[in-house]
C-alpha cells in the first residue's frame, strides 16, 4: 500500500517544494519580531512530544522573561485570536493551550490561526512579552522565528519516513535544514553516547545545528478530583486509561510496569469527548476486575475536561492524570544554547 501511495507523496513534495521555494525567493513574507521567538515543530504529524518540550522551555525562561506561547489552537470550535485564561474551555482555545494556561498562572497564552496578528495584538498590550514561543509552526513560514527547534522521535526519525499518505511526513525532509536545533524525543533512557553518534550521523546535520536527545520522564500520578485525592494510586488494583493522543502506547508500558490490569480505552487524537463518551469510560471502569479501581489519563486529555459539565460525572470514581516531563542530555548545553539566544535578542521592560 504504502508504494502504491507514493506517486501522491511525490505530487505532495512537489507542492510542498514550490511553497518552501516562494519563501525562499521572498515572493511569500515572512514576519520578524523584535522580541525572541522560539519555534518548535517536527516535521511529522504529531507524537514526537511537542507540549513537554514547549513546557520545558516555559520552566527555563518564564523566571526571568515574561513568556506568551502563541498556538493556533489545533481542535477548538472558535476562529480568530483568543487571550487564553483559567475560566477558558478546550473547545474555546484547543486542549494544549488550555493545558499551558491552567499549569502556568503567569504565562500568556494566545491562540490564533495567525500567528503574526496574534503577536502583534500580544505586543499592544501593557508589559507585552518579552519572548514568543511558538508551539507546532515549524512548517508555517509566515512568521519568522529567531530559533527553531526541530523535534523528531526516536522510533521514527524524519530522515526514515515518507510524505503523507505514504508515511507520516506533513512537509519535505529538507525543511530540515531551517532548524538550528534537532532533537531527538522518546529515546530510551539508556541511549549511549555511541548510538547518539550513529543517530546524529544518520540525521546529518548542517554545521550551523546542534542536535541533542531527550527522553520522557513519567511523574507520579496525579488526583484531579475528590475521589482521587482521598485514593492511594499505588494500592490500586486495577486502572483503566483513557486517552486521545497520537502514541498512547509509551504511557501503557510505563503503567503495566507498576500495575498488574492496565486496560486501555483509546480514542483519535484531540478527540472531543461526549458524555457519551463519558458514560463508556465509567461503564469500561465499571468492569474491571478488582476492588480499587482508578481511572488514569493524560493532561493533554484532562485539558478537554477543564472547565467542563462532563468532569463532574467522574466523582464516583477517583480520576487521575499521568504528568509527563523531559530529560535533556547535555541539558546545560542545551539551556545554553536557549538562554544565549534569548539573553542576545530580548529587551527588559
Amino acid at each position: 500500500m504504502k508504494i502504491l501511495l507514493l506517486p501522491i507523496a511525490f505530487l505532495y513534495h512537489i507542492i510542498l517544494k514550490l511553497r518552501h521555494k516562494l519563501y525562499d525567493w521572498h515572493i511569500l513574507k515572512s514576519k520578524g519580531f523584535e522580541q525572541p521567538v522560539i519555534c518548535v515543530g517536527n516535521l511529522a504529524l504529531g507524537g514526537t512530544g511537542k507540549t513537554p518540550h514547549v513546557e520545558y522551555l516555559i520552566d527555563l525562561l518564564s523566571e526571568q522573561y515574561r513568556i506568551c506561547v502563541v498556538s493556533r489552537g489545533y481542535g477548538r470550535k472558535t476562529k480568530g485570536f483568543q487571550l487564553a485564561n483559567g475560566s477558558c474551555k478546550s473547545e474555546t482555545i484547543g486542549d494544549e493551550p488550555t493545558q499551558y494556561v491552567n499549569k502556568f498562572k503567569d504565562v500568556m497564552v494566545a491562540v490564533d490561526e495567525n500567528r503574526n496578528r496574534a503577536i502583534e495584538l500580544m505586543n499592544t498590550i501593557d508589559r507585552p512579552p518579552e519572548v514568543y514561543l511558538l508551539d507546532d509552526a515549524f512548517q508555517h513560514r509566515s512568521t519568522r522565528a529567531g530559533l527553531n527547534i526541530l523535534l523528531t522521535a526516536y522510533d521514527k526519525l524524519y530522515c526514515d519516513d515518507h510524505l503523507i499518505p505514504a508515511g507520516t511526513l506533513r512537509d519535505i525532509k529538507s525543511a530540515a535544514r531551517r532548524a538550528d536545533i534537532i532533537v531527538v524525543t522518546k529515546t530510551p533512557k539508556d541511549l549511549s553516547v555511541s548510538q547518539q553518534e550513529e543517530i546524529s550521523a544518520k540525521l546529518k546535520p548542517l554545521p550551523h545545528q546542534r542536535v541533542f536527545f531527550s527522553t520522557l520522564e513519567h511523574e507520579p500520578l496525579k488526583a484531579v478530583n475528590e475521589a482521587a485525592k482521598t485514593t492511594d494510586p499505588d494500592s490500586a488494583d486495577a486502572i483503566l486509561l483513557f486517552c486521545g493522543i497520537a502514541h498512547p502506547q509509551v504511557l501503557e508500558e510505563e503503567l503495566k510496569q507498576h500495575f498488574q490490569q492496565v486496560e486501555v480505552l483509546q480514542f483519535a487524537d484531540h478527540h472531543p469527548y461526549t458524555e457519551n463518551d463519558v458514560k463508556n469510560i465509567l461503564k469500561k471502569a465499571e468492569h474491571l476486575q478488582g476492588t480499587k479501581k482508578i481511572i488514569v489519563t493524560t493532561e493533554k486529555d484532562y485539558a478537554r475536561f477543564i472547565n467542563s459539565t462532563y468532569l463532574c460525572q467522574f466523582e464516583s470514581v477517583p480520576l487521575f492524570v499521568a504528568p509527563i516531563s523531559i530529560k535533556i542530555y547535555q541539558e546545560e548545553k542545551f539551556n545554553e544554547e536557549i538562554l544565549s539566544y534569548v539573553r542576545k535578542n530580548a529587551h527588559h521592560s
